[in-house]
């Protein structure tokens, strides 16, 4: 997931998007017509967490890091030699 400013977004799908809160200190995202996971949002902060996966490609994007390797399944190999770390810090 890559992030960015809710102001700085723009949405140009024609299909609505739904919000639902998942838990206390989050709310995700969804296309209202085929359910896909889109977005997250943290509560009480303007960043939006955006799936880089729905982005049209050239993205620019690059993984810098990894983020919640004590959960990956044991089918997993992460050796691109990036940092990793267990939780979000």
């Amino acid at each position: 997931m890559t992030s960015a400013p809710s102001a700085n977004l723009e949405l140009t799908a024609s299909n609505p998007l739904v919000w639902y809160r998942s838990s206390a200190g989050a709310e995700r995202g969804f296309c209202g017509a085929c359910g896909s996971n889109l977005f997250w949002k943290q509560a009480g902060r303007d960043d939006i967490s955006i799936a880089a996966g729905t982005l049209d490609s050239p993205t620019g994007l690059a993984v810098v890091h990894h983020i919640f390797v004590a959960d990956k399944s044991d089918y997993y190999t992460i050796d691109d030699g990036l940092p990793q770390h267990r939780q979000w810090d």
